[in-house]
């Protein structure tokens, strides 16, 4: 039986995963002062896999990318333990995450993100335990 998966080169992809973290490590923006002095500063980015097989690889190698999976694939690719490139891509979504929730935590970023893709809540779980009794009187 032929091989169905693509031959996709495991070690450059992680090592593309790797520069896109840094580069969302490194970010930086640029802000006017109140004088008119641009001045740069510190801005991580949250790391995304959409964002990140979409755009990000298309424009460090478009060639890789023409060859990469999309995302729909991507999540398919984690739930089937028999792909190739299956713990790979659990190991470059893990990396994401961990980048992600350290922004969240220590930037105040990206509440909407972090709620949504990494579960997190500010609801309070509340359980109780009080019987109700109920008489009727003819």
């Amino acid at each position: 039986m032929a091989n169905k998966h693509r031959n996709i080169d495991q070690g450059r992809l992680q090592e593309l995963a790797d520069e896109y973290c840094d580069e969302c490590i490194n970010n930086k923006k640029i802000l006017l002062t109140r004088s008119g002095k641009k001045v740069e500063i510190e801005d991580r980015l949250i790391p995304t896999v959409d964002y990140f097989l979409s755009y990000w690889l298309r424009k460090q190698d478009p060639e890789f990318q023409k060859e990469m999976i999309g995302s729909r694939q991507f999540y398919r690719v984690i739930k089937d333990k028999s792909h190739p490139l299956c713990q790979t891509i659990k190991n470059i979504r893990a990396d994401f995450d961990a980048l992600a929730v350290d922004i969240v935590a220590n930037e105040g970023k990206g509440i909407f993100y972090a709620k949504n893709r990494l579960g997190m809540t500010d609801r309070i779980k509340k359980e109780t335990d009080q019987k109700v009794k109920i008489s009727f009187k003819n």
